[in-house]
């Protein structure tokens, strides 16, 4: 695999999102399967593994520690802090001493003595940014983390914590069924050198049409919940999935690794992070990240899953209020 840059630092051009391992998507079944599946994402050139303090409360640190033990210099490990759940609502933390606690905290869990990236998960409307990217700049100086990066920010609070320290890479939902970036946050970006890293790339696997009904979901995993998968919204989207499968037939991939592949190609500064915790679908997701499209393939994508044909919202009000700020 070709590597990109996120800032100043460097990564394989797709990266491996390691949450659904241990929550979200159905029930936690087989670590051994997911420790496979991240030592197979290094050798097939996949260096960037993502997950967060929040992900199954700190469990999916402890995979993720536990897989590259002994790999450590193979990795460029990312993880995040600042989401805080009350009563079920999604909210956010920045504090100064929380940010501080919280890095020492996923570095015992990961059983490392730095993180590569490290990122403000949600911004904290109480606290003011100069105070988290401070707390952040100072990690830098001690060696926790090499980078920071921010997550689900708006340009305005993009150009504030980049004033305090530099901001190495955004990582926010981007994908052809989530568009929201594009514009103002996109073009800020690039105007100060911030790499992309989108999550759900594949929108959390709608647009794979692996999954035909609701159905087809565990009874806990999240998507149950969300505005895109629920009744009437769903079929309208599976539209577009169709409309997809018949592009990605053409050119002989999958409707997943047309989407993929689409999302590779905005620029040689997006490096998606697409999750799962299989072998096999970790490797079709791989091969779309050398699938070369051409303009005209980038014109029938659109076409075929344009921005303003998405059913639903993102999220549920309760996991909204956190995004964007």
């Amino acid at each position: 695999m070709k590597n990109r840059k996120l800032g100043g630092l460097e990564v394989g051009a797709q990266g491996l999102g390691c949450m659904g391992m241990s929550q979200a998507y159905g029930v936690r079944d087989n670590d051994d399967e997911s420790i496979a599946t991240i030592h197979r994402a290094l050798e097939l050139g996949v260096t960037l593994l993502d997950t967060a303090n929040v992900y199954a409360n700190g469990v999916n640190e402890e995979l993720v520690g536990r897989a590259i033990a002994g790999r450590r210099d193979d990795v460029v490990l990312a993880t995040k802090f600042g989401i805080v759940w009350n009563d079920g609502a999604m909210g956010a933390r920045g504090d100064a001493a929380y940010v501080k606690q919280s890095c020492d905290e996923s570095l015992r869990r990961l059983g490392v003595d730095h993180i590569d990236l490290y990122y403000q998960h949600r911004v904290d409307p109480d606290t003011p940014i100069e105070e988290t990217w401070g707390a952040l700049a100072s990690l830098v100086d001690a060696g926790k983390i090499r980078y920071a990066g921010i997550s689900e920010a708006s340009a305005v609070t993009i150009r504030a914590a980049h004033a305090v320290h530099p901001v190495t890479a955004l990582q926010s939902e981007w994908s052809l069924w989530t568009r929201g970036i594009e514009g103002e946050v996109l073009d800020t970006c690039r105007e100060l050198g911030i790499g992309i890293v989108p999550f759900s790339p594949l929108g959390r696997g709608f647009l794979t049409g692996a999954v035909t009904s609701v159905a087809d979901l565990p009874e806990d995993d999240m998507r149950r919940g969300l505005p895109r998968f629920a009744e009437g919204n769903f079929e309208r989207n599976m539209a577009i999935v169709e409309a997809l499968r018949e592009l990605a037939s053409a050119k002989g991939v999958t409707a997943g690794q047309l989407a993929l592949a689409w999302v590779q190609s905005q620029g040689e500064d997006v490096v998606p992070i697409p999750g799962t915790k299989r072998r096999k679908y970790l490797e079709e997701n791989v091969a779309a990240a050398s699938l070369e499209l051409t303009a005209d393939d980038l014109a029938a994508i659109e076409a075929a899953a344009p921005a303003e044909a998405i059913a639903g919202e993102r999220y549920p009000e309760r996991l909204a209020r956190a995004a964007g700020r």
